[in-house]
Formats: C-alpha cells, structure tokens, sequence
C-alpha cells in the first residue's frame, strides 16, 4: 500500500511553518560577532559604542557566560565566546539583541577588536610539522586510529600485482535549505523554551543547562521540524547566542544564520588524504591492504574521533583481507570545524577503497565486478575490524542485483565519450561498540481515544513521521487517524536517542514491538471487563476494539473508561544493537549498497553527465518504499554533488567560496534522467533486528562509481574530487598529444620504409 507521506504537501507547498518562521511578541533579533582571522590572540575587546547604538539591547562576550564558556557533543572545547585567542574565522567574540535585525548588523561594526596575528595552520601536513604552533597543550593531533590484522609485510612479499595511490577528498557542506536559527523565549521561572532545529533535542538541553548554569527541567527543546541536517545540526550552533540574549534582555531573541554566516560557522565533511597500498595474487585474491588517513578535522572536536573510527572500520569494506595495517590521524588546523556529514567517513574510505579495486583489476586483467566477487565477504564471516556481526549475504546480493543493469540507449554525439562504473560498499548502522546509544520510545492511549507514539528524536527532513505511521498502523491494524505522532520536544517525550547514523527506522522497529504486547493487553482486557468479552477474542482495528471483525468499541469510549489520573502508557527503553565483542567502535548491523553509474563526458568542454545511477540496497524489509526509495535517490544525487562540484575551498584559513553563487550544488538538470533503485529485502530466517535505517547508505559508494565510468570513457584515472572539467580536459589533452605523436612516429616509419625501397 502506497501511503501518502504525513508531512510531505505541507512541505512541498510552503504551507508548513518552521521553527525559523515563529516570531513572538517583543520579540527582539540577534546577530553573532565572528573572527576575522583564522588564528590569533584577542588583545582588547570593547563594545561600549555597540551598547550605545539606539535600538541595541544587548551586546555579550565571555564576560556574560555564567556556566561553562564552551560546547560539544562529546568534548566541550569550543568556546560560545572566545576569550584570548581564536582557532578559526567562525569563532563567536560577541552577541548583539536589538529592535530589528538591521539594527543588529549595523552594531556588529561598532564592536572593536584588537588582534595579534599568528601562524596560520591551513593544512594538517603543516600542523604536524615539528615548527607548527601548538592549537593545544598537548599538540595538534586530535585522535589516531588503527586497526591491524595479520602481516601486512609478508602480504605484500606474497604478492604478485600491487598498485599504490593516494586518494583526496573535499570539505562538503550540509547545504540544508533551512539554515541554523529560530527563537528562544525567556520564562517567569527563569528557564527558556528553545524553538530551533537540532538534531539533539535532549544533548541540546543538557548542553545548554551547563553554559546557562541552570537546570536541565527548566530548559525546554522544541526541535520539529526543520529544514534539513544530514548531521550539520548535530552540534549546538546559534542556540547558546540567543539563550543568553534571551535570559539578559528578558525577551524571546530570534536568531537565523544567512547563508554567508552559515558557511562560515557551520560544521563540514572532513577532508581527507588517504594512502593506499593494495596487492593482489595473480588469481585475483587480495592478500594485503595498507592505509593511512590524515582527516583535516579543524579547531574543535566535535565528533572527529568517531569518524575517524568509522573511517578505519570501513578500510577494508565488504572485502576479506588477510594481511591488513590502517592507520588513521585526525589532525587540528585553522580550517573550517570538520564534523558529522551523512555517511560519517565512510564516503571518503569507499572511494579510496573501490578505486583500489577499480586499478587492481586493470592491472591483473580481470573484470572489476569479478575481481570484486573473489573477494566478497560470506554471510556467516567476521564484520571489518573481525567483530562478530549480524550474519547476511547482503553484500553479495546487492552485487549479483547490479551485475546486469542494462545501459539505457541514449543518442550519443559524436563528441561525447560514454563510460560505465561500479562500487560495492557496506555501512554500520548506530554509534557502535563502547558509545552510549540509547534507544527506546512510549505509546499511550490518550483522554481523546488516540494511540500516542512518542519518541525523542527529531524530523529532520528524512521522513521518520512516515515510518513511524507506516509501522505503527501495521502493528496495531488501526488507521492513519487513530494515531498521535509525538517527537521533537523534550517535554512532551522521551529521551530515546537521535536519528543520527541511520538508527531511526530500526529504533522505532524495535520500539513499537517491545510496546505492543503489554499495550494491545491493556486494552483488550480493559475492554473484555465492559464488553463482557474473552480478551483474547478481542483485537484492535481502525477507530477501536474489534470482536470477530466486527467493532465493539471507539477507542475514545474506551479511553474513557479509565481512569484519567494513570494513564495508559508504556515505555521502552534499550541499547541500539551492538557487537558483543570488545571492539571499540565496532558496529553490529550493517547495510550493503552496489551502485552501478553511466556518465557521459563532453570532449570539448569537459563537462560530465551522469546519465544512469542505480544503486541496489541490502537493508531488510522496506518499510515505506517511497521513502525508501527518497532516501536513496536523494543520497545519490548528494553524493553526485560531492563527486563533480561540491567543495568549500579554503586558502590560508580563510573561504574562496563563502555562499551558494560559487558553492555550486546539483540542480535538477544534473539528476541522472535513468535513475534506479533496487531493494533486496530479505534476511536470515533467525534474523530479529528487522529493517535497518538508510539514511547515509545511498550516498557511499557513488563517487566510486562516476570516478570509474569516467576512467571508463577518458582514461583519466580519478584520485581527487571533486572532478572538475579542467581535470577531464588536461586528461583528454594527454591522450589525444600521445595519439597524435604516436600517428607521427608511425608516419615516419612508414616514410623511411617508402624511401629505403626506392
């Protein structure tokens, strides 16, 4: 049955209100003093001719932060206001309230800054060197990472086709439509109510309660909806600005980043540089791997290490390895803050990893999908850092479902070149082993009759309202109309864990069937006493309580007869599923993707077309196949973006590109017109974790892909992204200047031949 999805016409009309949208009485405007250098010592501050600006009724630095003076998710070592010296252009040094943003804007001049230049470290390379200044007391690495198995030496010695690259990856940005803002409403009891997007309602709280040094109870989240994350607004961003703002000047402050703003603030992919030693045998069995990872983390920690984890965890993919070494750096600069992007450094190690793949196999003479296929892990194998994992032969159905897509037949031109690609990866679902990651959910029957289902986490654009709908209609057989969807708001729900890392769709799987049994038994039984009905005669239904197919009761009637003073309700409360072994990071479920792309490249002006994607997806049941298959399409459109345009260059610590006029996205005509996905929805028989989230797996292994179908049609082996026309055209310039010599060495021959007869 195709449902329509809840949220989907409001928000494809503009009928929808966001968090950014709500303004209320008296309400005033905030606007946020940043760095004007990526590195350097705060000599003076002064803000007196701001406060003296008519209209101005607020202006706040470090002095005015009665908690602690600094957040982060795990390690709170970015400061809400810089104090003696900042780390990055998007450092916050001060805070304007005033009657009209305008007014705000024009205050931000008035506030003097007196700085000291220091070294600027806009690479890690330059970071690690022996004369780089210190970020921090205990020096410029932020995490290390490494996974070792077997010998990886006498792999190679064992060898007989190796092939060594290394690989370089961008900083990607969220781009979400609905940039960071909203309002904070100050309260009689001292507290706050925070309308803003986040992905963290309750870490939000918790986080907030410390810099505000009050009470958690007294900080209220609303968090849904918002206009999109894919992992951005993970992090605190503007809500400290506007709660202290909110708390000085007694007024609600309504914050919201313009574009600008929001570039230069906000978190971003990691860029990375990734060395890769792979040999092979002559059969085509790899028998060793060897990589080294330097991530680009900037200033502040934020999740780095974590990505970094995941990063070597997914080194070796879907593969089987004897001899493996990957060591991985997170390195601090003067660079944009790195963080939590969908795909969580499993989209730069893939790319590496399956251009490995891609030049082993031309090197041994053997087709890239087979070469793939001998390698393939088996259902019952050890998962990547050899933890036990959740058995499946995802990975190999999703490559035998690619193995024959057919190319679709497209007037070709004669100046354009046609190549083919394909990639296989596989994605852990969760935070992983020794993190905390929190599950669970409630369901309620309400004073009204509805069957409540609440849980803590947000509505981030990806359609976890239609999951939750979707499941929840299916468990208890009632309607669309019989349910109350509660998420977002930290009042009104529990603290159940995020949506981040694809858990969403498995947390709510796993919730609403723990809650069932005792809830459908409450109320059958409740109602068997009034109907004078066996209660297990009795089931739920649209609109209420059902005997023989045949409604006895409304759920309002029902709802009624209890007693309003202790509710029905159940909670549920649980750890995502993670491995038993003890390996840190080490995840349990994962999800398995084969995308396979067709691209089309212009000779003359270098442009490439991606013309076909499709991606075939191991992820178990589908829930909702209109999700899913948004979930999928817009990934691989995302990643399209990070493999021919997306990039946030920065030069000295400083933006080259600081909106959307240079930052270019894809738009609708770079979507590929044959695009394609494939579910594979089965499972072990034994398998009880039911669907998983797929969230960040369409946008892994796509770069890969492209890369490969344009070596397919230039011969330009792909090892940096994005790949611009310049690239592919220096490319086609070396081939055609090889040819061309080649024709005129043969010319010559031919010509000396003629003449030695004669």
């Amino acid at each position: 049955m195709v449902r329509t999805r809840p949220d989907g016409i409001p928000k494809v009309t503009g009928q929808l209100s966001y968090l950014t949208d709500r303004t209320f009485p008296n309400t005033l405007y905030g606007k946020i003093l940043r760095s004007q250098y990526p590195h350097a010592l705060i000599k003076r501050i002064s803000i007196d001719k701001a406060k003296a600006l008519p209209g101005v009724r607020a202006v706040l630095t470090h002095e005015d932060v009665p908690g602690i003076n600094g957040f982060g998710i795990i390690v709170p070592d970015q400061p809400v206001f810089c104090s003696d010296r900042v780390l990055y252009i998007g450092d916050a040094i001060a805070a304007v309230a005033a009657d009209t943003n305008a007014i705000a804007e024009e205050a931000l001049h008035f506030i003097e800054v007196e700085y000291e230049e220091l070294p600027v470290l806009d690479t890690p390379e330059k970071s690690l060197t022996s004369e780089a200044p210190l970020l921090y007391p205990d020096g410029n690495v932020l995490h290390k990472a490494t996974h070792q198995k077997g010998d990886v030496s006498a792999g190679f010695s064992a060898s007989t086709c190796m092939v060594k690259e290394t690989y370089d990856v961008p900083r990607q940005m969220h781009t979400y439509m609905e940039t960071e803002g909203g309002v904070i409403v100050p309260e009689t009891d001292g507290g706050i109510t925070v309308y803003m997007g986040t992905q963290h309602g309750f870490k939000d709280r918790f986080q907030l309660s410390r810099i505000l040094a009050i009470d958690e109870e007294k900080i209220h989240v609303v968090s849904s909806p918002m206009g999109g994350s894919f992992g951005g607004k993970d992090e605190l961003n503007v809500q400290p600005y506007a709660a202290l703002l909110a708390l000085k000047t007694a007024c609600p402050v309504k914050i919201h980043q313009t574009r600008k703003e929001s570039m230069i603030s906000g978190i971003k992919r990691h860029p990375m540089k990734i060395k890769t030693r792979t040999g092979a045998d002559e059969y085509g069995r790899i028998l060793a791997h060897e990589v080294e990872i330097i991530a680009d983390t900037g200033p502040y920690s934020t999740l780095g290490p974590a990505i970094l984890d995941f990063a070597v965890e997914h080194a070796v993919g879907p593969y089987r390895i004897p001899h493996v070494l990957v060591e991985g750096k997170s390195v601090f600069t003067n660079n944009a803050v790195s963080g939590e992007f969908r795909g969580f450094g499993g989209n730069q190690i893939t790319f590496a990893l399956e251009g490995q793949m891609d030049r082993l196999a031309e090197k041994l003479g053997i087709e890239p999908l087979e070469l793939r296929e001998r390698n393939l892990r088996k259902e019952n194998d050890l998962g990547p850092l050899e933890q036990r994992i959740v058995p499946t032969d995802g990975a190999r159905a999703v490559v035998k479902a690619i193995k024959h897509t057919s190319e679709p037949v497209i007037n070709q031109a004669s100046r354009k070149r046609m190549g083919t690609g394909i990639a296989v990866t596989m994605h852990g679902g969760g935070l992983g082993y020794g993190r905390l990651d929190k599950s669970g959910g409630r369901i309620a029957l309400t004073n009204e009759g509805k069957i409540a289902v609440s849980f803590g986490f947000e509505e981030v654009g990806q359609g976890i309202i239609h999951v939750i709908e979707t499941i929840a209609t299916g468990a208890f057989d009632c309607s669309e109309e019989d349910l109350l969807i509660q998420i977002g708001d930290t009042r009104t729900t529990p603290s159940t864990g995020s949506t981040t890392a694809s858990r969403g769709t498995s947390m709510v799987w796993n919730a609403i069937n723990r809650l069932k049994p005792p809830f459908v038994a409450a109320l059958t039984e409740q109602a068997g006493k009034l109907l004078q009905i066996e209660a297990d005669n009795l089931h739920l239904g649209p609109g209420g309580i059902y005997n023989r197919g045949q409604k006895k009761m409304d759920f309002n009637e029902l709802a009624a007869s209890f007693n309003k003073e202790t509710p029905v309700q159940f909670d549920t409360s649980f750890d995502f599923p993670t491995t038993p072994d003890r390996t840190d990071g080490g995840h349990y479920l994962y999800t398995y993707a084969a995308v396979f792309a067709q691209v089309e490249v212009d000779e003359m002006t270098g442009r490439i077309a991606v013309r076909q994607l499709k991606q075939a997806i191991s992820a178990g049941p589908v829930v909702n196949l209109v999700g899913f298959n948004g979930q999928i399409e817009g990934g691989g459109v995302m990643a399209l973006g990070y493999t021919l345009m997306e990039d946030a260059k920065m030069i000295n610590g400083q933006y080259i590109t600081e909106n959307l006029d240079t930052y270019l996205i894809p738009s609708i005509r770079d979507v590929p017109p044959h695009l394609e996905v494939e579910p594979i929805e089965e499972l072990p028989e034994e398998d009880c974790f039911g669907p998983r989230g797929v969230g960040e797996i369409g946008t892994v292994a796509v770069a890969p892909a492209i890369a490969k179908a344009i070596h397919d049609a230039t011969g330009l082996w792909v090892k940096k992204l994005p790949v611009s026309p310049e690239t592919v055209l220096k490319a086609l310039d070396q081939r055609s200047e090889r040819r061309w010599k080649k024709d005129v060495d043969l010319l010559s021959s031919l010509n000396a031949q003629s003449i030695t007869r004669q």
